[in-house]
């Protein structure tokens, strides 16, 4: 097993557990984020994604301010499960892209990048889906189905093949944490009615 492996096997793992733990709203997946961010920026960096390793560096620093958003959670007002309209999320889509656009265009020309432009929107887009996780708004999960489904490719064609397994089932799990989530959010309409 070279070092490489090893290093994506250990992001894997941590990375893996702070999914599951985020899925089930627990604050201890931020710890565990923090950690597979950390090992997977050395990773992202040695194969040419570095778009990612931007994004896994933004990771970290989500991770601290998810663990301080979600132990701010208290009984008398609990960070719930909420949303925003549609509306808000046009405007963050476009912001976004125009992002991507630009983040590609520079790492297109400056950089000796992989996939400048996939790797830009997929990156973009996943420092939007993780502040929506922070703040636990439910259409997080929407963002991170698309993110994930489509990173599995990235992964695949930078020779990435445990992260493009991590990957699919990422896809497979948000599917359970828009329904866990899906269902907290039904539950805290509820308890304001």
């Amino acid at each position: 097993m070279t070092f490489d492996t090893a290093i994506e096997i250990i992001a894997t793992i941590l990375n893996f557990c702070f999914l599951i733990l985020v899925i089930r709203e627990n604050i201890w997946c931020w710890l565990f984020g923090i950690l597979g961010s950390m090992v997977s920026i050395y990773l992202f960096i040695e194969t040419k994604l570095y778009s990612e390793s931007i994004l896994y560096s933004y990771y970290v620093i989500m991770g601290f301010y998810g663990w301080r958003k979600w132990s701010s959670n208290n009984k008398d007002s609990p960070l719930n499960v909420s949303e925003v309209s549609l509306l808000v999320h046009l405007g963050w889509i476009t912001l976004s892209i125009s992002f991507a656009l630009a983040l590609g265009w520079f790492f297109s020309n400056h950089t000796d990048a992989n996939n400048p432009y996939f790797d830009a929107f997929t990156t973009v887009f996943a420092f939007l889906a993780t502040y929506f996780e922070a703040i636990k708004l439910r259409s997080a999960w929407f963002y991170w189905i698309a993110i994930n489904g489509l990173s599995v490719w990235l992964y695949m064609e930078r020779g990435l093949e445990i992260y493009s397994v991590l990957m699919l089932i990422y896809f497979i799990l948000s599917f359970v944490g828009l329904h866990k989530w899906q269902k907290s959010y039904r539950k805290s309409k509820m308890e304001l009615l």
